[in-house]
């Protein structure tokens, strides 16, 4: 069943454990569009820059077993559109986590003000993310041909996903 997650603003206290679920999946190069071999500091500076919210998932223990951010996904006339990247420790895969932020982050969104949710680069493979969010009322607007170069599958397409708000 799902698991029972409490989800919260992201601190400096939380970089080692948000390291140990964001370095695993940038090494594994599979998901998402950056560097393989990113420093740790690197990869925190990514996940916590200064443009986004960055939030993490506990476990009913304290466990911190996902993380993610919410940005804007243009300036201007496209600032009513967010972003967000999600990442779950691959010891709580399958567990309903990522389910959980993306519900989480929608009504972040909305208390920010955007109108309309996209993921720009959805790596098509990953099949079961495509399956969540579209589950979740994210619609396939856009499709990259080969534009994700996958470490095992080579070149693969990436999609665009939307949702309004």
């Amino acid at each position: 069943g799902l698991v029972a997650v409490i989800i919260r603003p992201a601190t400096g206290g939380d970089s080692a454990a948000i390291s140990a679920i964001i370095l695993p999946v940038i090494r594994a190069g599979e998901t998402y569009a950056l560097d393989r071999a990113m420093s740790e500091s690197e990869a925190l500076a990514y996940w916590f820059r200064q443009d986004r919210h960055t939030f993490v998932a506990e476990d009913e223990d304290g466990t911190v077993v996902g993380t993610y951010y919410l940005r804007r996904n243009q300036a201007g006339g496209g600032g009513h559109v967010c972003n967000c990247g999600y990442m779950t420790a691959t010891s709580a895969s399958g567990r309903g986590i990522a389910r959980a932020m993306c519900l989480h982050s929608q009504d972040q969104a909305r208390t920010l003000g955007f109108r309309a949710m996209q993921f720009n680069f959805v790596v098509s493979t990953n099949e079961r993310a495509v399956k969540l969010w579209q589950s979740l009322g994210f619609g396939e607007v856009g499709r990259l041909p080969d534009a994700f170069d996958h470490p095992r599958l080579g070149f693969v397409d990436a999609l665009i996903l939307f949702k309004a708000l």
